[in-house]
């Protein structure tokens, strides 16, 4: 186990020494006192820190666990959830076996609240919690890194860029997954792709199922070492993305042939606002386990997709955003899914939140809350 040390999550034992470590940090309790007391001159900053690290202290001093830590996170997470969502569902877990460990493999939206939520949908349920693999782009400062490894997130070492360096690099993600599902018996959350689809067009990259074929040993074949990783893919549906606007815009800038340039906390701070934003109403389907024979990464993509796809549930802004570009009897059969819904209020909420954008960022918006309903529309007639 060794060999995965430096991509692992923490284990039990390294709990305490790591909150300690995330109490003392600066850049950390800077960011929370920002917060915090966002009135506060920046000068108040080096008085206001023991009183700050103190409460820490005091809340944290019962948690020696990652199972701990995460109890208590899974209840800050239903109360964000009841604060800034209409509800929150899941469906399809009534497929999944309590006793089997699977690779979930979600479409992504939000950096932090995907896994997030897809976990807490499985513990509702009794079911255990999971590993999820993170990017190292998103571990630029210490503390981040030690805040995601001490919440069971493993990390993807996306930043090599030297050819033989990244191949071992993923032979060692490949290998430490393999063993997570089927030696320890512990799921994990991957990505179906690197990076948000800012523009809601969920693909499964080849690159990402090649890489989980890498570990498998050399008398197996692609299917049957895929098959072994029990691949469940997840559709991960919000009314509303608390971040549409910033994704308009970063979509635009490369659009229009420019490069779009990170600032140095800007994914803590989209981490921030994908949790405490408005959401509207969110749902997590779980699909079923993938399956395959005699059949290369391309189709087993084109699969996932599908199911997620056809998982994905279609709220009034996704059906009034397709609207607003294309007129389709189909409309009318997808807004017989709302019963209840008020479509004029549907429509006028939609559209009070792309008038409040540039209007060179609107377009963007509107295609992208489209998306889901063109691919499930896709899906569906090429099923027929």
């Amino acid at each position: 186990m060794r060999e995965f040390d430096d991509i692992r999550p923490y284990n039990d034992c390294e709990v305490p020494e790591v909150i300690g470590r995330l109490i003392a940090d600066n850049e950390l309790i800077d960011l929370l006192l920002e917060d915090l007391f966002s009135g506060a001159g920046k000068l108040l900053y080096p008085w206001l820190r023991p009183f700050l690290r103190a409460r820490l202290k005091y809340t944290s001093r019962k948690i020696d666990t990652v199972d701990m830590l995460q109890q208590h996170l899974a209840i800050r997470l239903k109360s964000i959830l009841d604060q800034t969502t209409d509800g929150y569902s899941f469906s399809g877990l009534s497929g999944l076996e309590n006793n089997k460990s699977y690779v979930f493999m979600s479409n992504h939206r939000d950096i932090a609240l995907d896994p997030a939520i897809t976990i807490l949908g499985l513990v509702e349920s009794g079911r255990d919690s999971l590993r999820i693999a993170i990017g190292d782009n998103l571990l630029s400062k210490p503390f981040a890194s030690d805040l995601m490894r001490i919440n069971r997130s493993f990390i993807v070492k996306r930043s090599i860029v030297g050819r033989r360096e990244k191949l071992k690099a993923l032979k060692v993600l490949s290998s430490y997954i393999r063993q997570s599902v089927c030696n320890e018996g512990i799921s994990i959350w991957i990505a179906q792709a690197e990076g948000r689809a800012k523009d809601g067009k969920d693909r499964t990259e080849t690159a990402l199922l090649k890489m989980l074929a890498l570990s498998r040993s050399k008398d197996q074949d692609f299917s049957s070492a895929i098959n072994e990783l029990n691949i469940v893919p997840v559709s991960i549906s919000y009314e509303y993305d608390p971040c549409d606007a910033d994704k308009a815009r970063e979509l635009y800038i490369a659009k229009t042939g420019n490069s779009y340039v990170k600032t140095a906390f800007e994914d803590l701070e989209t981490i921030k606002k994908g949790f405490i934003g408005y959401k509207g109403r969110v749902h997590v389907h779980y699909g079923s386990p993938c399956k395959i024979a005699n059949i290369g990464a391309e189709n087993l993509a084109a699969d996932i997709d599908d199911q997620i796809f056809c998982g994905y549930r279609l709220f009034p802004s996704n059906i009034v955003a397709w609207k607003m570009l294309y007129d389709s009897l189909d409309v009318m059969e997808l807004r017989d899914c709302w019963p209840d819904e008020d479509w004029f209020v549907a429509h006028s909420k939609f559209e009070k939140r792309i008038e409040a954008l540039p209007e060179k960022h609107r377009d963007i918006v509107v295609q992208a809350y489209a998306s889901p309903v063109t691919d499930q529309l896709s899906s569906s007639h090429q099923r027929a």
